[in-house]
């Protein structure tokens, strides 16, 4: 694709700006590009502009794409990729993630939990001392219907909100081969910026609740921020924002 190592460069320009605007450090941010509906040639592309972590909204598209890469780049380069698996997962989609995705970013009930443990059982990378797939936990902050996730719309108010997100926290943490990463939420589409900020804001703050209740050793990570608000999400503590427009223009 021309145009996209110059893309890529003008979204790490924008985290850089946003991170330094912050007090916080560039590196502490993680880019996922956001590659879904998109063929795996233009992912070669982004991967020869730099990119090493790719998110996936479909567990059958990353199943398609991962091993096309691994026979383009070989084993040696293919390694430095993380797939990130960013959408609701269906139940009988959970072998696949299991197989091929390095983080699950939208884990929305424990049912899904608990099946993607038995499946790294099964595959057998539960057995693996050095893997663990890092879990999070999708929380929907904003009170909008039409998105998925723990129902965190007045965690502050309601203590049975934050009871059901500890609960489900801990329970991640003692399956076997995952493990808790942090939390994920996205922001109203077309609100204000004030609106957009609280959501990230409340979401940074129920994070730290967690960690605090849990008495988790290291900081929670916050995956929050697309390509219209990734800046917002950014000064307001994201570790990881989801890319993909800024990155790829409109999808095909």
């Amino acid at each position: 694709m021309e145009g996209i190592a110059e893309r890529v460069t003008a979204v790490h320009q924008r985290i850089t700006s946003a991170a330094t605007s912050a007090g916080r450090e560039p590196a502490e941010i993680t880019l996922v590009a956001v590659t879904k509906t998109w063929p795996p040639e233009t992912v070669l592309a982004a991967y020869a502009a730099g990119l090493r972590h790719f998110g996936e909204n479909r567990a059958e598209e990353l199943a398609e794409k991962r091993p096309y890469l691994e026979s383009h780049l070989g084993a040696d380069n293919a390694k430095s990729i993380t797939w990130h698996l960013i959408g609701t997962l269906q139940s009988r989609k959970t072998p696949l993630a299991a197989a091929h995705a390095d983080v699950f970013h939208a884990l929305d009930r424990l049912k899904i939990a608990h099946r993607l443990a038995r499946d790294l059982v099964e595959n057998g990378r539960a057995a693996n001392p050095q893997f663990t797939l890092p879990i999070f936990l999708e929380v929907n902050v904003s009170g909008e219907t039409s998105k998925s996730g723990f129902d965190c719309t007045r965690w502050e108010e309601d203590e049975r909100q934050t009871a059901v997100l500890r609960a489900a926290a801990a329970e991640v943490t003692s399956l076997p081969g995952l493990s808790l990463a942090g939390l994920m939420t996205m922001a109203p589409w077309d609100a204000p910026p004030e609106e957009v900020r609280a959501v990230f804001r409340r979401t940074r703050q129920l994070a730290a609740r967690l960690q605090t209740d849990l008495a988790l050793p290291t900081p929670l990570q916050l995956s929050m921020g697309m390509t219209d608000d990734f800046e917002i999400a950014i000064e307001e503590g994201a570790t990881h924002v989801r890319v993909g427009r800024a990155i790829f223009g409109e999808r095909p």
